[in-house]
């Protein structure tokens, strides 16, 4: 799907544009939304970027931040009243419309044209046209490329070269992930001509943490990691009580399953954390085992092959057992797994 000729038409004369992503938005969504917003500005385009909810104060830093409306019930009337007056809607990061909870309904009886921008397997049919690709490294990528199919990389200035440059590393793993192809740096090489501070983007994004955050997570490397050397898997769980005795807050969980796929001799991780309204499930593999599969068949989930995403109505404990009661299905995967 890469309706690029058809996106460009749309965009040929000034139109009035919202740009969503998903819920707890992570760099990629922000980097990518603020990104394209900054782009569609300079083309004359009035813009609003909406998210779904808030986000980790570590993004706050992105340009063009002050502008974004995050969803609150307050705001509900005013978001509505704006979804139906705008004539082009931008889907980004998401390829499944419960991704961005309350807004889906509102996206779907919006008569703007829907567009989606996406890199996630199997979208769901909710947009009018798309551009989307499951091989690209980050929805970032994908502004990118759709930036210059347009003709205009030579509107790419530093704060939308900042946004999408924070996209990019952020999926990558920081260039580590298999998605880190020839194309990946010759884009980064691009945007750090942008004159961007590289080290100050990963300063802002990772060396930004607070005091609660690093307790937790010394908390969680003392006590909740579980090792299980029989399925070369690890796992974390995290309950409500726990995030409160911590203060967490949106954000503060991010990144913390890759602890425990960072384990020796571990190849599949997962991290179970208590929302209260449902159970959140996050997943990591390294190499040829599909934590998508896993998340898909069994946690009502999605995502990549080696990141995924699920959710459980169970309890917290419930969820645990469930997924040791499954992961002896693919025991023999992950023991060959390396």
């Amino acid at each position: 799907m890469q309706d690029i000729e058809a996106i460009g038409d749309l965009l040929k004369q000034p139109q009035s544009i919202l740009i969503t992503t998903h819920q707890n938005p992570d760099a990629d969504a922000m980097g990518s939304s603020l990104g394209l917003a900054g782009y569609l500005k300079k083309r004359g385009h009035r813009v609003t970027v909406v998210t779904p909810t808030d986000y980790s104060q570590n993004l706050h830093w992105l340009p063009g931040n002050d502008e974004v409306i995050a969803f609150e019930e307050k705001a509900r009337v005013a978001i509505s009243q704006l979804m139906d007056e705008v004539d082009i809607i931008f889907c980004l990061d998401f390829s499944s419309i419960e991704r961005i909870r309350e807004l889906g309904q509102m996206v779907r009886q919006s008569r703007a044209k829907k567009i989606l921008v996406d890199h996630h397997l199997e979208p769901e049919s909710f947009t009018d046209l798309g551009y989307w690709d499951p091989t690209a490294a980050a929805t970032a990528q994908l502004i990118f490329y759709l930036i210059d199919k347009l003709g205009d990389l030579d509107l790419i200035d530093m704060s939308i070269a900042e946004c999408l440059y924070a996209g990019l590393m952020t999926d990558t793993g920081s260039f580590r992930h298999p998605s880190t192809t020839g194309d990946v740096h010759r884009m980064a090489a691009f945007l750090v001509d942008r004159k961007i501070n590289v080290s100050n983007i990963h300063r802002q994004i990772y060396d930004n943490v607070s005091l609660e955050k690093l307790r937790m997570l010394g908390y969680v490397l003392n006590e909740k990691l579980r090792v299980l050397p029989e399925y070369k898997f690890a796992y974390i769980t995290l309950s409500d009580s726990e995030l409160k005795r911590f203060r967490s807050k949106t954000g503060d969980t991010e990144g913390l399953v890759n602890y425990a796929l960072s384990v020796d001799g571990v190849v599949g991780a997962a991290i179970l954390i208590d929302r209260g309204d449902e159970i959140r499930l996050s997943f990591r593999s390294i190499g040829d085992f599909s934590v998508r599969d896993l998340a898909s068949r069994h946690f009502n989930g999605g995502g990549h092959r080696n990141a995924a995403g699920g959710r459980s109505r169970l309890s917290l404990a419930e969820t645990e057992d469930w997924l040791l009661s499954v992961l002896p299905m693919y025991q023999e995967q992950l023991l060959e797994t390396h």
